[in-house]
């Protein structure tokens, strides 16, 4: 590449990457929105839909929710606003370290994340134990 090439390129500012794990089958421009059954709690229909800044939050979304098909995924674009997930921030883990947002508003589908690495069994087997052992003592999620 010529150094007139490289002096005339305009630099773009890379957009913050969001993440959303799932058990759908999805393409690039879907759209993830709120309404379908929620992965905890009572399974109710979801007032929000979940991302993350981080591919670890996003992996453990995946690993968890419910159903049989494979975990996916994927890289998402908020269309709105986003706030702090309660469940994760703010009173449990003050600072939000696993950068974790709800929203109402849905995401874009921007691309599958294909090379991930995911969670030791022993270790998703016992955060679903754990999750169990919450819903069997009354403790749900703040996001219903």
């Amino acid at each position: 590449m010529s150094s007139d090439t490289v002096r005339n390129t305009q630099a773009r500012p890379f957009a913050q990457a969001y993440f959303h794990g799932t058990k759908a089958n999805l393409l690039p421009g879907d759209f993830i929105r709120p309404g379908y059954a929620s992965n905890y709690g009572k399974q109710q229909a979801a007032s929000y839909i979940f991302l993350s800044s981080t591919l670890d939050a996003a992996i453990w979304g995946a690993e968890l929710a419910q159903g049989d098909a494979a975990p996916r995924i994927y890289v998402v674009e908020a269309t709105g606003e986003l706030e702090n997930d309660p469940d994760l921030t703010d009173k449990k883990f003050p600072g939000n370290p696993t950068q974790s947002f709800r929203s109402k508003e849905p995401f874009r589908v921007i691309a599958e994340v294909v090379n991930w690495t995911p969670h030791a069994e022993e270790l998703v087997q016992n955060m679903k134990a754990h999750l169990a052992r919450l819903k069997e003592s009354g403790i749900e999620s703040l996001n219903q």
